[in-house]
């Protein structure tokens, strides 16, 4: 539904959310496409690669001849239409779409699939000049004014009513349109800081819907500490200035609902016009993102997708990819997209221009899709020659001809032609999850142990324990119920958990799971209050242990006699839980006078699982030792850990249900191998390969081995 102009500024938070409902539940009536088979994120006919293309960027008119440049290089998709409000509506209610219909028809003359965006994150420039208070103030006054993007207030009625309008027009204009695959909501979207006085006054009904009544939240909150307490709701002051853990995080959680409720009232508009066949996704910034929650969005979205800018040249190891695909995925459990990634040197200026080496553009697109990607777009056809993103180039350098970038997109596009169809819908079944918690990782933001790592700096770290080492990954989240799909359960410091969930990771250790637990897990309730049991509280029977002190660590500490053969990396800092064992194993102890007498590292058996603790940062190559060593005695390791050093393994299945091992060599150097699987082809060179065949990967170079 439409708000009327003269009353878009005086809806109530009930309004507002009434009409989110409304718009959530409302569907287009039935009609004759609904006969189209509805879409499925995990049953796309092949796999996508594009571009985004902005044409209304160009210094002059080269529609045609970048359209027949994208079909000579075999570009199947574009993204269009989600930077350019100021041209879809050039002036307040003066709609306008000739320039784009041109690029739509001749993009669809071409075959090439469209992704149409809706424009809402950068606002035109009389909408700012009539409305300048729907811009972001963030906590302590600061005014983003005009010229940054995304630096609207989500919630204001204001900026959604102007929002709904555009995309109701532009819909209405291209919804029939068959070149059109699915729609984009926004882009890269968090509420941005935003702490402006509607947010604020939201926040009051935001905290009157969740805790019911001001004595639960100074109970909650421990208000009585230095006489804050509320006596009503009125009393709430602005977020400014507040120290208080629980009132910071759950403002963070706030800020996160606002970009949920945006994203999924935006969805519930175009689900009103879009055809069975067609999808709504969003593109998240580089997930996980601390600031929006991802897993909530996902929920309104018929696929994900996300924007991940990695290192490259010698920085190049597929991590960073891999990471963002292995959240992605995990998500809605299936398939997704990425919307853009690297095409040539990026940078918001011109000091890391580091384009890719030969062949790493080509890698870097089997990195995506061996992680469960169907369709890989780079930011962005052209380079740009004004504005600030002159430096982040596209597939086009800037003198707009086709060069070295354009030649190896040209190559990697007629191998998915070819091959396309046969890796499509790649399904990935792995036995290893990270317990990801954004509760946490701001919970020791608030709270920090240290200057130098924290929640993020850990995970990353097991993480890439588990990439290295050729461990496939999935994430789950707080809330997930399917922890028994997964032999081994990784978890970063979990400062924040509910009782629940705590329950539910001992019954997973009792059935059978395999626990590493970093320290600080479990200290904190769901409310960022320290939990008043004998610590570790819920974990303490799993653990096999209970503590009562910790300390910091000055310096870097070893552990005695070096019992996991670290040599120089014997090495832990930031932190020391004093472990008090019960029927835990002690692993490793500090080496140190005082410390000496408690356990760094613990395993324990409970029922007829394990769980092993960490109760201190442990280096890098500490780390590796540590989850190796639980891996292999969940029976996870084997051919996969002895490969070379810079060659990553996949393994998965396609859509008929064919099993598939992706080969990817991470270096300039060939590398090879003994094949250790099933006799199969490799389906880009046709070649048979059998098992306990040699292969030799050339640099940046990738196998894909296709069982019989």
């Amino acid at each position: 539904m439409i708000v009327s102009q003269e009353t878009r500024s005086g809806l109530s938070w009930a309004q507002r959310t009434g009409l989110l409902l409304v718009g959530l539940l409302c569907t287009a009536l039935p009609g004759k496409t609904q006969a189209r088979e509805p879409f499925r994120a995990d049953r796309m006919d092949t796999v996508l690669y594009g571009v985004a293309y902005y044409p209304e960027y160009m210094p002059y008119d080269r529609l045609d001849q970048d359209v027949r440049l994208m079909q000579k290089a075999g570009i199947s998709v574009v993204r269009i239409g989600e930077s350019s409000w100021g041209l879809w509506e050039p002036q307040d209610g003066k709609f306008e779409f000739a320039w784009m219909d041109r690029v739509v028809e001749k993009l669809h003359a071409a075959g090439i699939r469209i992704i149409l965006g809706t424009p809402t994150y950068s606002i035109p420039a009389w909408l700012y000049k009539e409305h300048p208070e729907i811009v972001i103030i963030r906590l302590g006054g600061q005014y983003l004014y005009y010229g940054l993007r995304q630096n609207t207030d989500l919630l204001s009625p204001t900026y959604r009513f102007y929002c709904e309008r555009v995309i109701r027009k532009v819909l209405e204009h291209y919804k029939d349109n068959p070149a059109i695959i699915g729609f984009q909501i926004d882009n890269e979207t968090s509420s941005g800081g935003a702490a402006n006085h509607d947010v604020q006054a939201g926040f009051q009904e935001y905290l009157k819907s969740k805790f019911k009544s001001v004595d639960d939240l100074n109970k909650i909150w421990g208000l009585n500490y230095w006489g804050q307490r509320l006596n009503d709701w009125s009393e709430l002051p602005p977020r400014d200035g507040i120290i208080n853990p629980g009132w910071k995080l759950e403002w963070e959680r706030y800020s996160q609902w606002l970009t949920t409720d945006f994203l999924a009232w935006q969805a519930g508009i175009v689900n009103e016009y879009k055809r069975p066949d067609q999808f709504v996704m969003h593109d998240f910034a580089g997930p996980p993102r601390p600031e929006v929650n991802e897993s909530e969005i996902v929920r309104t979205l018929d696929i994900a997708a996300a924007n991940p800018y990695h290192g490259t040249q010698d920085q190049f190891d597929g991590e960073a990819s891999s990471y963002v695909g292995d959240y992605l995925r995990s998500l809605k459990k299936t398939n997704y997209l990425i919307t853009e990634t690297n095409a040539e040197a990026i940078g918001w200026d011109s000091k890391d221009q580091y384009p890719p080496y030969d062949g790493q553009l080509r890698l870097d697109v089997y990195t995506h899709i061996s992680s469960g990607a169907n369709m890989v777009e780079y930011w962005h056809w052209h380079s740009i020659h004004y504005g600030q993103e002159m430096y982040w180039k596209g597939v086009l350098g800037h003198d707009l001809l086709p060069g070295r970038a354009y030649e190896e997109v040209s190559r990697t596009a007629h191998e998915l032609k070819r091959i396309g169809p046969e890796i499509t819908d790649f399904q990935r079944k792995n036995q290893v999850a990270i317990l990801y918690s954004n509760d946490s990782n701001y919970g020791l933001e608030f709270m920090k142990f240290s200057d130098r790592e924290n929640y993020r700096s850990i995970l990353r770290e097991m993480y890439s324990v588990l990439y290295r080492a050729n461990i496939g990954a999935d994430f789950v989240f707080p809330e997930s119920m399917n922890l028994a799909d997964y032999k081994v359960i990784v978890v970063p410091p979990l400062y924040i958990a509910s009782e629940a969930l705590l329950k539910r990771l001992t019954e997973y250790v009792r059935g059978g799971g395999n626990v590493v637990m970093a320290f600080k897990s479990g200290f904190c309730n769901e409310y960022s209050t320290v939990r008043w049991e004998m610590a570790p509280g819920l974990l303490r029977e799993a653990a096999g242990f209970h503590y009562q002190e910790f300390s910091s660590v000055r310096q870097p500490l070893a552990l005695k006699g070096d019992p996991f053969h670290a040599g120089s990396e014997n090495k832990v800092s930031e932190w020391a839980k004093l472990l008090i064992p019960e029927t835990a194993r002690a692993l490793a102890y500090y080496d140190h006078p005082f410390l000496g007498k408690y356990p760094a590292i613990t395993t324990n058996v409970y029922g007829k699982g394990t769980l092993t603790y960490e109760g201190t940062v442990l280096s890098e190559k500490l780390q590796e030792q540590v989850l190796l060593g639980v891996l292999q005695q969940a029976g996870l390791t084997g051919t996969d850990q002895s490969l070379p050093p810079s060659v990553r393994v996949k393994h998965g299945q396609n859509r008929k249900g064919k099993t598939l091992h992706y080969f990817l060599n991470y270096s300039d150097e060939a590398q090879s191998f003994i094949y250790a699987y099933g006799a199969g082809a490799d389906l880009l060179t046709q070649d048979i390969v059998p098992r306990g065949q040699r292969i030799t990967l050339k640099p940046w170079d990738v196998a894909i081995l296709e069982e019989k």
